[in-house]
């Protein structure tokens, strides 16, 4: 920093021409007396910033760029519920209220989001910034991203991480430059280009000395217990609490539930209801009320679950026999499948992996013997034992029928 200021070439690595008192101490490092912090740089920082400016460029160089905004919003909301990603159902509106692990979410699916997002420049709009090139920083910014949270770096992941920052720093800065209020002199975009590599050969990963991880401990013992308490005497109930919790913890973790009978999945939501004999009479009046895929998987069944019985040796089923689908399943390793028209106002049918057997891999196009598809029908049929079946609908399929039920 202090060869730029003497060289005049601040503006270069967007800083102010001000003088750094520290430079007159000569035994305080000051960089080296505070570190970068991941959250506040990157999650809460910079990550916010390439945000706000993008939603910038998005109305500045484009005529309808509020109508584009819209649709980010629109994208950011359509994305359907995953275990572990946050859904912004009403976009980028509450940009300033949303924390650091928020964030992180919107970095998992920006990308997506901007992709394809708008056009050239039709209107030769002066320093216009192609859709490409914003997808390419979001691009960087994760992998940068990604490389920041390793536990240990070796000089090879190193110089991986420096190169990294900078082709991130370099696409930012092309991108911005033009809407910055500020002409990009940012503090932490300045501490973390410049600085961090340093940080690390000092003091180890940046995971050892992150914010985030004191702040986390202090939301889960000591925020939440205090929540749920009376507001009195209160150090005596958070450490009641917190034993109370560990205890539950660690017998969940070891103990057997021998009252309930293991099973590998559980049904809910339960949706319809009939009998074998009545499922096309059943179909065509529940048609014009739910989804096309749900159609899609009304018009198969029989013939898929002809199908599947065919390949059971012995296993015959009376027209009596009752038939319920449900919306959703939890499999045995914990994961949900869901098929249904509405899950929180959306339609929602899962994407599966299938691991196929060698005598059907020439039926399908496979990725090293998986085979993608689509959950169309939850069914359970009530026979003895009773049928959990998935009516699937995979992708890129030769033919329809063949093994087109799958048990779950």
């Amino acid at each position: 920093m202090r060869k730029h200021f003497e060289n005049d070439t601040q503006r270069s690595v967007c800083i102010e021409s001000v003088h750094n008192f520290f430079w007159d101490l000569p035994n305080i490092n000051i960089y080296l007396a505070t570190v970068p912090d991941r959250m506040h740089h990157l999650d809460l920082g910079l990550f916010r910033y390439q945000i706000i400016f993008t939603c910038d460029i998005l109305k500045s160089q484009h005529v309808n760029g509020n109508k584009l905004v819209e649709e980010v919003d629109r994208c950011l909301a359509a994305i359907p519920r995953f275990p572990g990603i946050k859904i912004f159902s009403n976009g980028l509106q509450s940009i300033a209220r949303l924390t650091a692990s928020e964030y992180r979410s919107l970095m998992k699916v920006m990308i997506f989001v901007i992709d394809n997002l708008y056009d050239e420049n039709n209107n030769e709009v002066d320093n216009f910034v192609n859709n490409d090139d914003l997808t390419k920083l979001y691009e960087y910014w994760n992998e940068m991203y990604i490389l920041s949270r390793y536990e240990e770096f070796s000089e090879s992941d190193l110089e991986k991480f420096n190169d990294a920052i900078h082709r991130w720093a370099r696409m930012f800065v092309k991108a911005f430059k033009f809407v910055s209020p500020s002409n990009l002199k940012l503090p932490k975009l300045h501490s973390w280009v410049y600085h961090i590599i340093d940080s690390i050969r000092s003091y180890g990963a940046i995971n050892g000395y992150t914010t985030e991880t004191y702040e986390s401990l202090h939301k889960y013992f000591v925020k939440i217990p205090y929540r749920i308490s009376n507001k009195k005497d209160v150090e005596p109930q958070l450490l009641r609490t917190i034993k109370r919790q560990a205890i539950s913890i660690r017998m969940s973790q070891h103990s057997v539930n021998l009252a309930k009978t293991p099973r590998t999945c559980k049904f809910s939501a339960r949706l319809f209801e009939f009998s074998l004999q009545d499922a096309n009479t059943f179909f065509n009046e529940k048609k014009d009320s739910v989804d096309n895929k749900m159609q899609t998987g009304f018009a198969r069944f029989i013939s898929c679950l002809d199908s599947y019985l065919d390949l059971l040796d012995g296993f015959t089923i009376i027209g009596e026999t009752r038939i319920n689908i449900y919306g959703s399943v939890t499999l045995e390793n914990g994961a949900i499948m869901r098929a249904t028209n509405r899950y929180h106002n959306k339609v929602w049918f899962s994407d599966i992996a299938i691991s196929m057997d060698s005598e059907e891999s020439n039926d399908y196009i496979s990725d090293k013997g998986l085979c993608y598809g689509q959950a169309l029908l939850l069914v359970e049929v009530l026979t003895d034992p009773p049928l959990n079946l998935a009516l699937i609908q995979c992708y890129r399929v030769y033919t329809w029928c063949r093994s087109h039920s799958t048990p779950i």
